[in-house]
């Protein structure tokens, strides 16, 4: 598959397309954190905020900072409710603009795929957290068929096309994550599947909604039209309507927690 290199720039665009299904996924994560309130946090790769508006909302948190390489993303964020707690920051996850132990909890929502080096991210998320403190991320399964727009890569790839994915997909196994927390010498590494479903108007909304993806987008936008017309017509037959013309699909993200040893 492509590894190539994919931006996000468009942070209304990335909140209709994934922002929604982070919340779903995001709230469920939180419920089994269950972490206390008052609590200083770092959201790594925050994107467009969509994660650090549930934080603030649901967590009570006393400081935010969020760090993302785009700044169209971050402009996004900025508009938020949120931020009148959190502030964003232009940063690298594998560099992180921040002293040792900072925050009391860090966090990458459906962010890890994209770290180049998945380990030095989770590392730098240990170092700016206080020992006894919480580092945690949940991520799309992206091998096992829990991305929301699987059901478009997986006619993609039958037409013998080759899609632009994320570089480190790997990093997205449950087994790769639980791995990764016990090698950066966490603590009471636990883990978790979280499977949530989104329903859409009809197909032409799955669709319109689906091709705001960064990866997706130039994909189809490099297919001949007759493939595009072929594309749609079995990614339909892929998605069946209920009564009404709706159509629901699912996902499901791999979640894991630790702790910095005291």
């Amino acid at each position: 598959m492509a590894e190539q290199q994919i931006r996000f720039d468009d942070g209304a665009g990335y909140e209709q397309m994934m922002g929604i299904w982070s919340r779903f996924a995001g709230e469920i994560f939180l419920d089994w954190l269950a972490l206390p309130s008052g609590l200083r946090w770092i959201d790594v790769g925050c994107g467009n905020g969509a994660f650090t508006e549930l934080l603030v909302e649901r967590c009570r948190p006393v400081e935010v900072q969020g760090i993302d390489p785009s700044e169209g993303q971050l402009a996004f964020a900025r508009t938020r409710p949120a931020s009148r707690l959190a502030k964003f920051h232009q940063g690298d996850a594998m560099a992180l603009p921040f002293a040792d132990s900072s925050f009391d909890a860090a966090v990458m929502a459906l962010v890890l795929v994209f770290v180049p080096d998945p380990a030095k991210g989770v590392s730098e998320m240990v170092r700016v957290v206080v020992p006894g403190g919480a580092v945690v991320t949940y991520m799309w399964d992206m091998l096992g068929g829990g991305f929301p727009l699987d059901p478009i890569y997986y006619e993609i790839q039958a037409m013998g096309i080759v899609p632009t994915r994320p570089p480190r997909m790997d990093a997205s196994r449950m087994e790769a994550l639980r791995d990764l927390w016990i090698g950066a010498g966490l603590e009471d590494v636990q883990t978790r599947e979280i499977t949530v479903h989104r329903t859409f108007a009809n197909f032409d909304d799955f669709w319109m909604t689906s091709l705001k993806s960064p990866a997706l987008r130039p994909t189809v936008a490099a297919m001949k039209a007759g493939d595009v017309e072929t594309l749609i017509s079995r990614v339909r037959a892929r998605l069946p309507e209920d009564a009404d013309g709706r159509i629901t699909c699912g996902a499901r993200a791999h979640a894991v927690r630790g702790r910095r040893p005291k």
